[in-house]
């Protein structure tokens, strides 16, 4: 008899074979190994054996991150692709912790834009309505989950390349406090600003595999030796009590109208469970996106300075006008951006003296038509407009589904909290998600 992990996976497959034609989330599927590994994890459910929360979920991986023996393409064209013999740390972490990888999937070109209409693997669509897109970086990771083609995926953040598709899709993204997972075995964009978190439907799903994956990695220079707080023991707190600032200038400016009344019932839905809604001010935030801009795009460029540097190489059109904007960046810009990271990093610390939590649209409406999205630098600009703002200050943000616009498409709140406070913002996530359905919502299947 299949034991349940391996029916899932086959669930995956079938769904992946029915959809992925058009939506092109998957680069490598790993369907043998994963039938393998699947059938490893039930024979220790049946044995008695104990796996951690995460046993038994079946994952996709983003392509910049490492799974030994699946080729690494990042997205790109073939004379960047690798065959890791090792795993990432996360990856490894996850095959401990009883996870079942089933493949790679598809990214913006080396995790460096915010529409995954990749130029060598086929554009990624949203599976809400396959004329739009996914969202990005981590677009394929979005579209896997909401698309049922997996339980959970593993996604890269540095300017919002796992909230944005989350949001976008319909589904649940954690970007966690950087040095909190490690990015050993992942390609970076900018080593300051990255970290990995996981994407799913529902928050207890991303918390346990966020547990899996987090804690200190002696090979990661960025990685910080802190404790990680359970999810669970966030829970039995409960949201009573719990001070949620409400930044209404800036981030409440040219909303989707749908988005504004959702984001008022969300407020309302707190007040209800005894959450008191504070509003705040986070003066100058608007400004920090193009401030941050030049020291991400420098440290992509110092990273992909050989390919920059010669014309033949295969880079992707797109990336190479935004990267050569960091190749041309002085010295002075870098240190411009430095002073700012300073000042704005003091005020996120002030505002968290008086909430514990903050909450804004992830994204100011729903996903945009892909043939609206092919000028990539000013979609990534306007689909990070409210995500950057917490990069630059490297505290975690977690996205949850908010409902939907009145066409059916689906839309996100951001969840902001203090640095290593991630258990606290998962707990207000579940929270929600004990409410409300939207995450139990699923987009027709595409043919």
């Amino acid at each position: 008899m299949t034991g349940p992990t391996r029916q899932a996976v086959e669930q995956n497959l079938a769904a992946i074979k029915a959809q992925d034609g058009k939506l092109r989330a998957f680069i490598t599927i790993a369907a043998d190994r994963a039938r393998r590994d699947a059938a490893l994890v039930d024979a220790a459910l049946d044995a008695g054996r104990m796996l951690s929360a995460a046993g038994g979920c079946v994952v996709s991986i983003k392509d910049n991150i490492d799974v030994a023996g699946l080729p690494t393409t990042c997205g790109s064209a073939a004379e960047f692709h690798t065959l890791p013999n090792h795993d990432a740390t996360v990856s490894a972490r996850l095959a401990t912790a009883g996870a079942v990888v089933l493949g790679k999937v598809n990214l913006h070109e080396f995790a460096f834009g915010g529409t995954t209409q990749n130029p060598h693997h086929g554009p990624c669509r949203n599976p809400w309505d396959p004329e739009r897109i996914p969202g990005g970086s981590s677009g394929g990771s979005g579209a896997s989950v909401a698309a049922g083609m997996c339980a959970a995926s593993l996604g890269s953040d540095t300017g919002g390349s796992i909230r944005i598709p989350a949001a976008l899709n319909g589904v649940v993204g954690l970007r966690p406090t950087v040095g909190r997972v490690p990015n050993t075995g992942s390609t970076p964009v900018s080593p300051r600003f990255d970290t990995i978190g996981p994407l799913s439907r529902h928050v207890t799903t991303v918390a346990a595999i966020y547990e899996a994956i987090a804690g200190y990695d002696p090979a990661d220079p960025i990685s910080v030796r802190q404790p990680v707080e359970s999810f669970l023991t966030a829970v039995t707190r409960g949201v009573r009590g719990v001070r949620i600032g409400v930044p209404k200038r800036f981030f409440f400016d040219d909303l989707d109208p749908d988005l504004g009344r959702l984001m008022e019932q969300a407020f309302a839905l707190y007040t209800s469970l005894g959450a008191e809604i504070r509003p705040i001010d986070l003066p100058e935030a608007e400004k920090i996106q193009a401030v941050m801009t030049p020291m991400l795009l420098s440290d992509a460029a110092d990273f992909h300075r050989a390919a920059l540097e010669n014309p033949q190489s295969g880079l992707g059109a797109d990336i190479r006008e935004r990267m050569m904007i960091g190749y041309n960046a002085s010295g002075r810009d870098y240190a411009h951006a430095m002073r700012a990271k300073e000042r704005w990093a003091r005020s996120v610390a002030e505002t968290f003296a008086s909430v514990d939590a903050v909450l804004t649209p992830t994204v100011k409406g729903p996903a945009p038509l892909a043939q609206q999205s092919q000028a990539m630098i000013a979609a990534t600009k306007d689909l990070t407009r409210f995500t950057f703002v917490w990069s630059f200050a490297e505290v975690p943000a977690l996205s949850v589904p908010c409902g939907f616009t009145r066409d059916g498409l689906p839309l996100g709140m951001q969840l902001i909290g203090p640095w290593w406070g991630e258990a606290g913002l998962l707990a207000l996530g579940h929270a929600f998600q004990q409410e409300i359905d939207y995450h139990l919502r699923r987009p027709k299947a595409v043919a």
